[in-house]
């Protein structure tokens, strides 16, 4: 949905907030005392009302859509980046007991994917059970209820596609409970779930279209659901869960992404930079996104604000580490240790131009002056005059989503940068690493260039075969999605959380000179990580086995 169509938001929340979205639920019919006038509230709808009205079943649809969470919902500090080797949160304790390995099912803290109050999909699932208990009864247009429906079944089985990709597998409720039901059921398998969602995702996907009129822009599309069936299936070939290495499910996930570039309804958008911003929101590549209007809506808590240096206004409350940056190659297509041409006194020449495009280091060009991250007295540093306690703790700020018209951001001067769900390049990168499993590696590698040529990005062709190539499908994953999302699941989809969480987390030290002004860098160990094995998994929380005994807890936790 697009922005005008946060109004509709807006009414959502107050008729349908959760916990009071049919105003007169059966309990409350059996205290009502009826009006001897009959008159019918004017605050209020009864459930009548609702699913015989078009319009406030879409203001539903619409609030379901609103409670998904999103890389942006209330701040990037609770963004799954910085529960990888990509970003750190200032003073978030939550990030820095997981990242120690000591999440518990007492203390999930920010992976309370469950059914968390801000961030649980279960909210997601049991809307869309009550859409469906009462959808096929109601006597709306046949089309729209139609298209309806398709967008519930894609929000169901997104749903639960996340779900296990943080738990494993989950219990499989797809009606409402009533109030003689037993609410006690137990897990269903990780495979019971993956053939859930993909056939909830292939009844989608038939009863929505293509593309949808720009006032209808946001909504869930035929492409975005085959989109999300490639990662899923991706997700499901990969070694965590197919560690017998069926080939059978790489072909799966090689057909799916191959029918999402079949539709050629997506291409690379030319400039890597712009492509995430309102500027360009529904451009070639976006193919799910979730715009804001931050003015009606304000969930996202201004990207500018929580993301700019602080010498800039803003509070920058997440700083990429030292670990991805060391993971940009130069222009040689190197990484910068493998690089002779590389000159660590020099750091920031000649790199991947996402590089530029993500990242705003020492040095950097932004708005009316340079970044200025060294000591002593750097501006956007901890002895900066402007709120120097907001200053990084890495040495860099995040540049990646930010709309740079934005100047002293604040409540009322903030952009409106949305949410990017899934974009062509990653169905690209998704095909490329299932052709490599099926031992195809000149295709694998004819798409990793692919994304690598993108004209703002123009990177030298990967080469590579063998074990080689697999790290380098890998890397550019890295580079190419950073900071999306994705690099949560993918450690560990691919087995290698261990190798690459069990590392410190590194920041760059940069030293001034003041007679001189010669800058002297310095790669610092700044937090110390740990991943174990029970940490592919998050534990189901200890609230949900209380009530629910027949749960089995995963491996490892108590």
């Amino acid at each position: 949905m697009n922005s005008k169509n946060y109004i509709t938001y807006k009414m959502a929340r107050t008729v349908f907030n959760y916990g009071a979205i049919l105003i007169c639920s059966i309990s409350l019919f059996s205290s009502c005392t009826k009006d001897p006038l009959e008159k019918k509230p004017l605050s209020s709808f009864t459930e009548e009302t609702v699913w015989n009205d078009a319009n406030l079943i879409e203001t539903f649809v619409n609030n379901t859509y609103r409670i998904l969470p999103s890389g942006f919902y209330y701040s990037m500090t609770n963004s799954l980046s910085t529960l990888t080797d990509e970003n750190n949160a200032r003073a978030n304790s939550a990030a820095i007991a997981i990242n120690a390995g000591n999440i518990t099912p007492d203390a999930l803290a920010g992976l309370d994917y469950w059914n968390d109050p801000q961030r649980g999909y279960y909210k997601v699932v049991t809307k869309t059970n009550i859409f469906f208990s009462k959808i096929e009864a109601s006597p709306i247009d046949a089309a729209i209820k139609s298209r309806m429906t398709g967008e519930m079944k894609f929000l169901r089985a997104y749903s639960y596609f996340r779900l296990i990709s943080f738990f494993g597998g989950v219990p499989l409720i797809t009606k409402p409970f009533g109030l003689n039901d037993d609410f006690q059921v137990p897990r269903n398998s990780y495979d019971e779930c993956m053939k859930f969602v993909l056939k909830e995702l292939d009844e989608a996907a038939n009863l929505l279209p293509l593309s949808y009129p720009a006032a209808q822009k946001g909504r869930i599309t035929k492409g975005a659901v085959l989109a999300m069936k490639a990662r899923a299936l991706l997700y499901a070939a990969s070694p965590q869960n197919n560690p017998a290495n069926d080939k059978v499910k790489w072909q799966q996930a090689a057909d799916a992404a191959k029918a999402v570039i079949d539709l050629n309804q997506y291409s690379l958008y030319a400039d890597y930079k712009s492509l995430f911003l309102t500027s360009a929101m529904y451009n070639s590549e976006i193919i799910w996104n979730r715009p804001y209007n931050l003015t009606i809506d304000p969930e996202n808590t201004f990207v500018e604000l929580s993301q700019y240096p602080n010498g800039y206004g803003g509070f920058a409350q997440v700083h990429p580490l030292q670990n991805i940056i060391d993971d940009y190659e130069t222009l040689n297509g190197k990484l910068p240790k493998d690089d002779p041409a590389y000159d660590p006194q020099n750091p920031y020449v000649n790199r991947d131009p996402r590089f530029y495009a993500s990242i705003l280091y020492d040095g950097a060009p932004f708005k009316h002056r340079t970044v200025e991250t060294f000591l002593p007295g750097g501006q956007d540093s901890n002895e900066g005059s402007s709120q120097p306690w907001n200053a990084t703790q890495t040495g860099y700020y995040l540049r990646k989503f930010l709309d740079e018209s934005i100047t002293n951001p604040g409540g009322v001067n903030i952009g409106s940068t949305p949410w990017t769900f899934v974009r062509y390049a990653e169905i690209l990168l998704n095909y490329a690493e299932a052709m490599y499993n099926l031992g195809d590696e000149i295709i694998c590698r004819e798409y990793i260039n692919k994304v690598r040529s993108r004209p703002s990005v123009n990177m030298p062709p990967v080469t590579e075969s063998g074990a080689a190539l697999l790290t380098r499908l890998q890397q550019e994953r890295r580079i190419e999605l950073a900071f999306e999302e994705h690099r949560y699941f993918d450690v560990r989809r691919w087995k290698i959380a261990p190798q690459v969480l069990n590392v410190p987390a590194r920041r760059m030290g940069i030293a001034k000179n003041i007679t001189t002004g010669k800058k002297t860098y310095t790669v610092i160990d700044f937090q110390q990580r740990a991943f174990f094995d029970r940490n592919y998994l998050v534990p189901i929380p200890a609230y949900e086995i209380q009530k629910n005994p027949k749960l089995v807890q995963n491996p490892g936790y108590k």
